[in-house]
């Protein structure tokens, strides 16, 4: 059996738990952040927890455009620079931003989110790095790099916005929720979530690969159901919650 049946199976792999996690978080809310909750064994503080999780995703990624076989382009340097800005600052950089008491996040969430990042970064990287075969500099003026780049930036924008509207709620010291009026959240409860779909559907566009399509999924598969559940949340825990606000999509949903 060759890497390429084996990446194969992976991908497709990746695809169907995705699936099975999508209807299963409707169900049962992942116990972290807001949700966190006893019964799910032992744990460690939220830092700590981000850095040891999302740190394998740039370090794979990394790893396999060194190793990999393509003819370095415009193109690959772009995707890799894409990639390891959002992943750097989500393992290295958010985790020190978070304000308020640390909460702590159970081992059993950090180990399915390690594997998950680790095959992520493989498939992801081993796919342009190797088994795309390359892309040429006139990828650069093809409309779905245009697109996906531009809706990439835009994903980002937003994603980091929401983090820093969060981060002013808090003074230095504060812990609790609050509701937040500004930027973003004025429109929808988690366009933090919001950001990260927009930002992996523009990568699936520019990369237009399979990978890219299964992690603009997994985005999808994960956060839609967390974003009903912080709606919900929310309103349950505030009575004057914004009426009109919306989980996910400004004036939809």
């Amino acid at each position: 059996m060759n890497e390429k049946t084996i990446y194969n199976f992976l991908l497709v792999a990746l695809l169907a738990v995705g699936v099975i996690v999508f209807v299963a978080l409707f169900f049962v809310v992942a116990p972290y952040g807001r949700h966190v909750r006893k019964g799910w064994g032992y744990s460690i503080g939220s830092k700590l927890a981000w850095i040891i999780m999302e740190a394998p995703s740039p370090i794979v990624f990394g790893l396999c455009f060194i190793l990999g076989s393509v003819p370095i382009s415009v193109v690959t340097i772009v995707f890799l620079l894409l990639y390891e800005a959002h992943y750097i600052h989500r393992a290295f950089i958010y985790p020190f931003s978070l304000r308020g008491s640390e909460r702590r996040m159970p081992l059993s969430i950090i180990v399915f989110a390690i594997i998950f990042n680790v095959l992520n970064g493989y498939l992801n990287g081993r796919y342009l790095f190797t088994f795309s075969g390359g892309y040429s500099n006139s990828w650069l003026i093809d409309p779905r790099f245009i697109a996906g780049v531009t809706l990439f930036v835009v994903g980002y924008v937003i994603n980091r916005d929401a983090d820093q509207a969060l981060r002013e709620l808090r003074k230095p010291g504060e812990s609790g929720y609050k509701i937040c009026n500004s930027r973003f959240y004025k429109m929808v409860s988690s366009p933090n979530y919001l950001g990260e779909i927009v930002i992996w559907t523009g990568w699936a566009l520019a990369t237009w690969s399979p990978a890219g399509w299964a992690f603009a999924f997994w985005t999808v598969a994960n956060l839609l159901p967390r974003a009903r559940a912080n709606h919900a949340w929310y309103r349950r825990t505030f009575p004057d919650y914004p009426p009109e606000r919306k989980a996910l999509l400004p004036r939809i949903w």
